[in-house]
């Protein structure tokens, strides 16, 4: 698996070189704001001002450039590379986020949080099972974990993606019920599931968890 994580980085690394260079910053960067307003609107989280929030996963636009009143941090093993390779991040654009440019797997910070994004990112881990560790563990009693992921429709799709690397930027691959169960078992209770985007082979949900 840490090999196949390792190309997966270095492909994901390459899609957004790729995918960005066709796209202008300012109008780039205010779309985005625009679907993650959308985002919280759909998905009935709420934050309050100084609520503790962790975007695990961020990207170079993931969901902590909207969370101005919030005490926010975000991580990414790849944020160094963005910041170097890509125009459209910069640590100094958001000086109300700590960044840290680590593996969720290995992030152990000084506080917990109220609540945990994990959007478009869990099947981009390396060790699946310790990742849901740890945002179990970063997670406040009575706080949210909010997971958004590609789920496998089809099971034997789902076989086939295992056994031939055919996504290879996603090294897991499970349908809804397997990772819902996989969170449930680590103390937290199921709130609501939100079809974001229907597919022909994934369809694209959200999974919002309370902590027991």
């Amino acid at each position: 698996m840490t090999l196949r994580w390792r190309i997966a980085q270095f492909c994901e690394l390459r899609w957004w070189r790729r995918y960005l260079s066709r796209r202008e910053k300012t109008g780039y960067l205010d779309w985005k704001r625009r679907h993650w307003l959308d985002f919280l609107q759909k998905s009935a989280v709420l934050l309050p001002p100084g609520a503790r929030v962790l975007d695990a996963g961020c990207g170079p636009a993931g969901i902590f450039t909207v969370l101005h009143d919030q005490a926010t941090d975000a991580l990414d093993p790849l944020l160094a590379d963005y910041e170097k390779h890509l125009d459209h991040f910069s640590r100094a654009d958001h000086p109300q986020v700590r960044f840290f440019a680590v593996r969720l797997e290995d992030f152990f910070p000084d506080r917990q949080y109220d609540c945990v994004f994990c959007l478009n990112a869990v099947n981009h881990v390396a060790d699946l099972q310790r990742c849901f560790d740890r945002l179990a563990d970063l997670t406040t009693a009575g706080g949210i974990l909010a997971v958004s992921v590609d789920v496998h429709r089809f099971s034997w799709l789902k076989r086939l993606f295992r056994a031939v690397p055919a996504d290879i930027l996603h090294p897991h691959q499970y349908d809804l019920e397997e990772y819902r169960d996989m969170i449930a078992s680590r103390g937290l209770r199921i709130d609501r599931t939100v079809l974001l985007n229907e597919g022909y082979i994934f369809n694209y949900c959200l999974l919002v968890f309370r902590k027991i």
